[in-house]
């Protein structure tokens, strides 16, 4: 079988849950029975992801939509999953324990679940109860997609992502006055960011002098929860309490020394940058990229380049 090819569809079928699974992670099941006896062909016989927090995980709604007929061909079967099954009760029970109860023989995961209470437990015991585990196929692409949940668990703060515009010399206003660098397709990249992500931040400058929204206007979803970087809260601080307060993502939006202060205390995951077509010879230097900063991909529109840059071990 192609572990591969099914893992793709996995993570497929897990970005659908990018709005509605949140703040649990967004996952995908594929269900697989290989070819053999009389079956020239694998066949999948059942699908889900994780459609929305506090519902069925993706496991359970991939084994739900196995047809009544197909159900004996459970034994014989792979179930691919892109986040290791859960082994605690939570908001459902155990995905572990419905994977060993319908008697499936072999499992693919794709990368282990860093929260405290799963951590290789799922595997763990869906082993001990004699089925065959494979785990880490296609990891990073699984780790990429549920980037924003594996952070915030394991490093215990917020995703943080840094962006800005910019004039192709390099400067992000015109001595202190602001400037319409992005264009109607920058924009709405911008606005469907904002919505996939939990919080947005501008520094208190950046507020005062421009009083930015900050909201979705140019796509759909929620608007991030709005907050302002201030003299009287340590950076530290903040990022511990958007932590305590599940904010498992957030945007940075504000002016050079926002952003370099982020930088400077290595808080940060991703860079975008936009870079217009426009000159004005004079004004604020945009930020310097940071060492160990790597471009992902490029994308361009009418003249304007968006960078996507990550730390260089996620590239």
């Amino acid at each position: 079988m192609n572990d591969k090819l099914y893992m793709r569809r996995c993570l497929q079928l897990a970005a659908n849950g990018l709005h509605g699974a949140r703040p649990n992670p967004m996952v995908g099941a594929v269900l697989v029975v290989p070819a053999g006896d009389g079956r020239q062909h694998d066949r999948i016989i059942g699908e889900g992801y994780h459609v929305r927090c506090g519902e069925g995980h993706a496991e359970v709604n991939a084994f739900a939509s196995v047809r009544p007929e197909d159900e004996p061909l459970l034994a014989l079967a792979t179930l691919y999953v892109s986040l290791e099954p859960c082994a605690h009760y939570g908001k459902t029970p155990p995905c572990a324990d419905l994977i060993i109860a319908k008697g499936v023989r072999r499992v693919v995961v794709g990368c282990v679940d860093p929260f405290a209470l799963v951590q290789g437990r799922g595997i763990d015991k869906l082993r001990k109860a004699g089925i065959d585990v494979t785990v880490g196929v296609l990891e990073q692409e699984c780790r990429w997609l549920n980037r924003r949940f594996l952070t915030y668990h394991a490093l215990h703060r917020p995703y943080i992502i840094l962006k800005w515009a910019q004039t192709a010399d390099g400067f992000i206003d015109d001595h202190g006055h602001a400037l319409q660098i992005s264009n109607d397709y920058s924009q709405m990249l911008v606005h469907q960011l904002r919505a996939e992500e939990d919080a947005i931040l501008v520094g208190h400058t950046t507020d005062v002098r421009e009083h930015p929204l900050l909201t979705v206007r140019h796509w759909h979803g929620p608007s991030p929860k709005r907050i302002v970087l201030t003299h009287d809260r340590p950076l530290k601080q903040l990022i511990a309490d958007l932590y305590q307060q599940g904010i498992q993502s957030l945007i940075v939006e504000g002016g050079r020394l926002t952003h370099e202060s982020f930088m400077a205390a290595g808080l940060w995951d991703e860079i975008r940058i936009e870079t217009a077509p426009v000159t004005v010879g004079d004004g604020t230097r945009a930020p310097q990229v940071p060492p160990g900063a790597c471009v992902c991909r490029s994308a361009g529109c009418q003249g304007h380049q968006i960078l996507y840059l990550s730390r260089s071990e996620t590239c």
